[in-house]
């Protein structure tokens, strides 16, 4: 078996293929059809957009003052992109921090306050603009999009087939595929890779 075909495997073993019952018009580029009435993924563009959002990360990291958002609204992410997160610091102080949907988050000024989320969890706002956001659950409507493109912030996200056009056209890295737990720990670990060879 090939790298490529080992990779796609693994794609297939997290679902990533397997999207909703709508695919959006702008998103069927990414599918093969529909099975059972749920969209089929392309698990080949899958697999080139992650390289290219991963890439992006690594050449990002390439600048030690760089610095990434984790955003995330989804509570089975969470504990996942925390460990992302708590990583990534581990290479670079600062580098990293992960948030819950904050409105005006990136938009104010950027000072060490204190915000608390919907959640009741406590954050602090970065210190400085973030070189990257990397959005992982796009199905909740979100001003994050907005703040990011207003500040000229790239967004690397996971798009689904019903995500609508008004927020997909705002990701720079779209990744298109199922936002399975399964998913997104295997694109947080090789984000984590990425990121970590820069460092070395």
């Amino acid at each position: 078996m090939t790298i490529h075909s080992a990779v796609i495997q693994k794609l297939l073993t997290t679902n990533a293929h397997i999207g909703h019952q709508v695919a959006t018009h702008h998103f069927k580029q990414f599918t093969y059809g529909f099975r059972n009435r749920q969209a089929i993924i392309d698990s080949d563009k899958t697999l080139i957009c992650l390289r290219n959002a991963l890439n992006f990360l690594s050449y990002l990291s390439r600048d030690p003052s760089s610095s990434f958002l984790f955003f995330n609204t989804n509570l089975l992410f969470q504990p996942i992109i925390d460990e992302m997160t708590t990583r990534v610091s581990s290479f670079s102080p600062e580098r990293a921090s992960s948030l819950w949907r904050l409105r005006g988050f990136l938009t104010n000024s950027f000072s060490p306050k204190k915000f608390r989320s919907r959640n009741k969890k406590l954050v602090f706002a970065p210190t400085k603009m973030p070189d990257c956001v990397v959005i992982f659950d796009t199905e909740r409507k979100s001003s994050v999009f907005l703040e990011a493109e207003r500040l000229g912030i790239p967004i690397v996200a996971l798009v689904d087939s019903s995500m609508p056009w008004e927020y997909y056209k705002k990701v720079t890295y779209p990744i298109p595929a199922n936002d399975s737990v399964q998913f997104v720990y295997l694109v947080c670990n090789r984000s984590v890779s990425y990121v970590g060879e820069e460092e070395r």
